[in-house]
This record gives C-alpha cells, structure tokens and sequence, in this order.
C-alpha cells in the first residue's frame, strides 16, 4: 500500500483534489475501538461497519448479503475497494424501509465494495453515514432495472481523515436514482460519480450541500451520460467555505448522439463566509444531439448585504440574519432527500455545523414538521456566474 501510486493534481480530473494525507494515513495502524454510534433514524435493517468489516454483534443486516461483491472498478482509489463488502439486491415488485449503513474509521486505510442490484419496480431506501478517523474508501456500483427507484443519502462526519466515495451507476428505461450527501465533518473528502441513463426516460440525480472550515477541502466530481432518449437529470450542489478552506465541484452532463429529448440541468452554487476561503465551479455540457433541454448555472459568492440589511430592519440580531441566510442556502440542496426523517435529521446535522461558527446564533432552530424555509436561498451577492 505504501508504494501506491496516486492520482496528481497535474490531471485535469483531479486538479483540486488534495491527496496529500493519503500515504500517511495508509501507514497507519486502525485501533478497532468503534466507540459511540449516532443515534438510529429508524428501526428497520443497520449493519455497521468498523474499519470496512462488519460488526456482526452491532448488525441487523436484515435483506443485505455480506460477502464477496460483484463490481469492479478503473477508477484509481475506488479499484483498491474489491473482494468482501455489502449486496442488496432485490427482486421485480420488492420493496424495502429505510437501510442504515454505519461505516467507523478507527484509523489507518479501509476499502469497502458494495453493490445495490434492483429488479424491475424495485424500490429502496438506504442512508450511510462515516464517522471516526482514518481513510475510508468506497465503491458503490448500482444498477437499475426498468422502473425501479433508489433513494440515497450519504452523510460524511468523520472528525478526521478522509473520505473517498465513488459511485458507478446504469440505469435503465423509467428507473429513477437519487443520491444527496452532506458532508459536514472536520474530514477531507472526494466525491465521485459516473451515471449512465441507458433506458428511456430515465432519471438521475446527484447532488449535495459540501461545509468546510480551517484549512479542510471537500471535492465532487460527477459525470452523467445520457444514453437514451427522454432521460431526464438533476445536479444541485452548495459549497459553504470558511476560514481558508476550499470546496470544489465539477458537474459534467454527456448527452449521446441518439439521446434526444434529453432534459438535464446543473446547478452550483458557493458561499465564501470569510474571502480568504476558495470555492470552485466547473459545470460541463457535452451534447451531441439536438433536440434537448441543457441548462447550467455556477455562482460564488458571499451574503448580499441587501438582505442582511432587510432582515436587521425587522429587528432580526445580526449574527441571527447571517446564520438564517447561510441555513436557507444549504438547505436548497437537503430538501432533495426524498424522506421526511432523513431530511430533517440531516438539516439539523447542517445548522449543527452551522451553529459552531462565529457568526451563529442558538436562536437558529430546525424548522417543524419538515418544512424547509428557502425564503433567503437566494440571496447572493455573485461574483462568478456561468
């Protein structure tokens, strides 16, 4: 492991990665102490697993089979991610709950494979969450058959380390994906994806909301094919960036020459909440047909002084209006999470986050009953827009 060879900034895909901790973090040992899981979202299956192996004491893996998994990858980290991990597949009209994945870092490198295979109408749920410290690294392949649904939410909290996600996905005629992650650790990250809409009227959607502060740097990389006629795709990403930390998002829509009627959109959007931190958009199209629906928008900026000044107006503390824009504008991308639990747990995960900095009040509290409040989401003040 020690002699592993890297990916390079000099590489246009990974420009902005940092990868810098890697080698370290490979060489050192993981003490196995899982300590204090986060409290459940429900009571279906939760499998955890401590340092890529399943704690089989700590499980209820009710449909989910261990063992060894069917995928394989080129990309450079998610190719050392092979042989045991997780499956859940399920058969044509099957239908689960909510599926909770803990993966625990106690240090050093683990790699973990898994492999979610629906069958026609299929439908899932599954939340994973990353704590602890260490190099945690994962390969997700999915593949949907027709008319199946699979709705995702990865939370990243690690208190340290480094996350590595790579998500490889196809899915076919009328399936939809949906996939939203927070990353709101002290823990680096790189978000990977590559989703292929082979079938007609596919959908898929990657997106998230990425909060760094200090010198942290989180990263997102996706890429969506659009290989069939009538698919439609969604990215919607926030960055929030504090201190001198650096948030980076690359979004890149493909649409084949014969995927007409394609209707795909990107959006990403950064809020720098000190101007010595960076963020960094790169949205692409690619389209080789030409009959399709393509838009794009990438903004930077910071809190427009307009709406600091309305909300100051109405008697709102200064601290208070700061922190109720900077909420409104994460949560833009958490209203994705299709289940209302889910959705308020990681919004509340976020105003946690949001609540340590500097300029937050504790007067900002989780809206009721699942109600998001994007009353402010866009107030801006841009200074990049593409």
């Amino acid at each position: 492991m020690s002699a592993l060879a890297l990916p390079s900034s000099r590489d246009e895909a990974w420009r902005w990665a940092d990868l810098s901790a890697l080698p370290a973090l490979i060489e050192r040992p993981s003490s196995g102490a899982a300590g204090e899981l986060p409290a459940a979202l429900g009571d279906g299956p939760r499998l955890v697993f401590v340092d890529g192996r399943l704690d089989a004491g700590r499980s209820d893996v009710g449909p989910v089979q261990i063992g060894q998994v069917d995928a394989r990858s080129e990309h450079p980290l998610a190719r050392l991610a092979n042989g045991a991990g997780w499956t859940l597949r399920l058969d044509r009209d099957a239908a689960v709950g909510l599926i909770e994945i803990v993966h625990v870092a106690t240090g050093g490198a683990n790699h973990l494979p898994a492999l979610i295979d629906l069958g026609e109408d299929a439908v899932a749920t599954i939340v994973e969450t990353f704590i602890g410290d260490g190099w945690a690294n994962r390969l997700t392949a999915i593949r949907l058959a027709s008319s199946a649904r699979l709705m995702r939410a990865v939370r990243l909290a690690q208190e340290s380390g480094f996350q590595s996600l790579r998500d490889e996905a196809e899915v076919a005629r009328g399936a939809s994906l949906v996939t939203t992650v927070l990353a709101e650790g002290g823990a680096g990250s790189r978000i990977d994806g590559h989703l292929r809409l082979t079938g007609e009227a596919a959908f898929a959607e990657m997106g998230g909301a990425l909060l760094t502060r200090g010198e942290q740097r989180h990263e997102a990389a996706v890429v969506v094919r659009h290989e069939a006629e009538h698919g439609m795709s969604r990215q919607t990403w926030r960055a929030v960036a504090d201190d001198t930390a650096m948030a980076s998002l690359s979004a890149r829509v493909e649409v084949a020459r014969g995927a007409q009627k394609t209707d795909a959109e990107q959006s990403l959007r950064g809020l720098l909440l000190k101007r010595a931190a960076t963020v960094n958009l790169k949205p692409e199209l690619e389209i080789f047909a030409d009959d399709v629906k393509c838009a794009h928008g990438a903004t930077v900026g910071e809190l427009d002084r307009n709406a600091l000044f309305y909300l100051e107006s109405r008697g709102v503390q200064p601290d208070e209006a700061k922190a109720l824009l900077t909420r409104a504008f994460v949560a833009d991308a958490l209203a994705r999470v299709g289940q209302e639990e889910v959705r308020e747990a990681f919004l509340g995960f976020a105003i946690q986050w949001l609540t340590q900095n500097p300029f937050a009040s504790s007067a900002v509290e989780k809206p009721s009953s699942g109600q998001v409040d994007t009353r402010f989401s866009t107030s801006l003040e841009t200074n990049g827009e593409g």
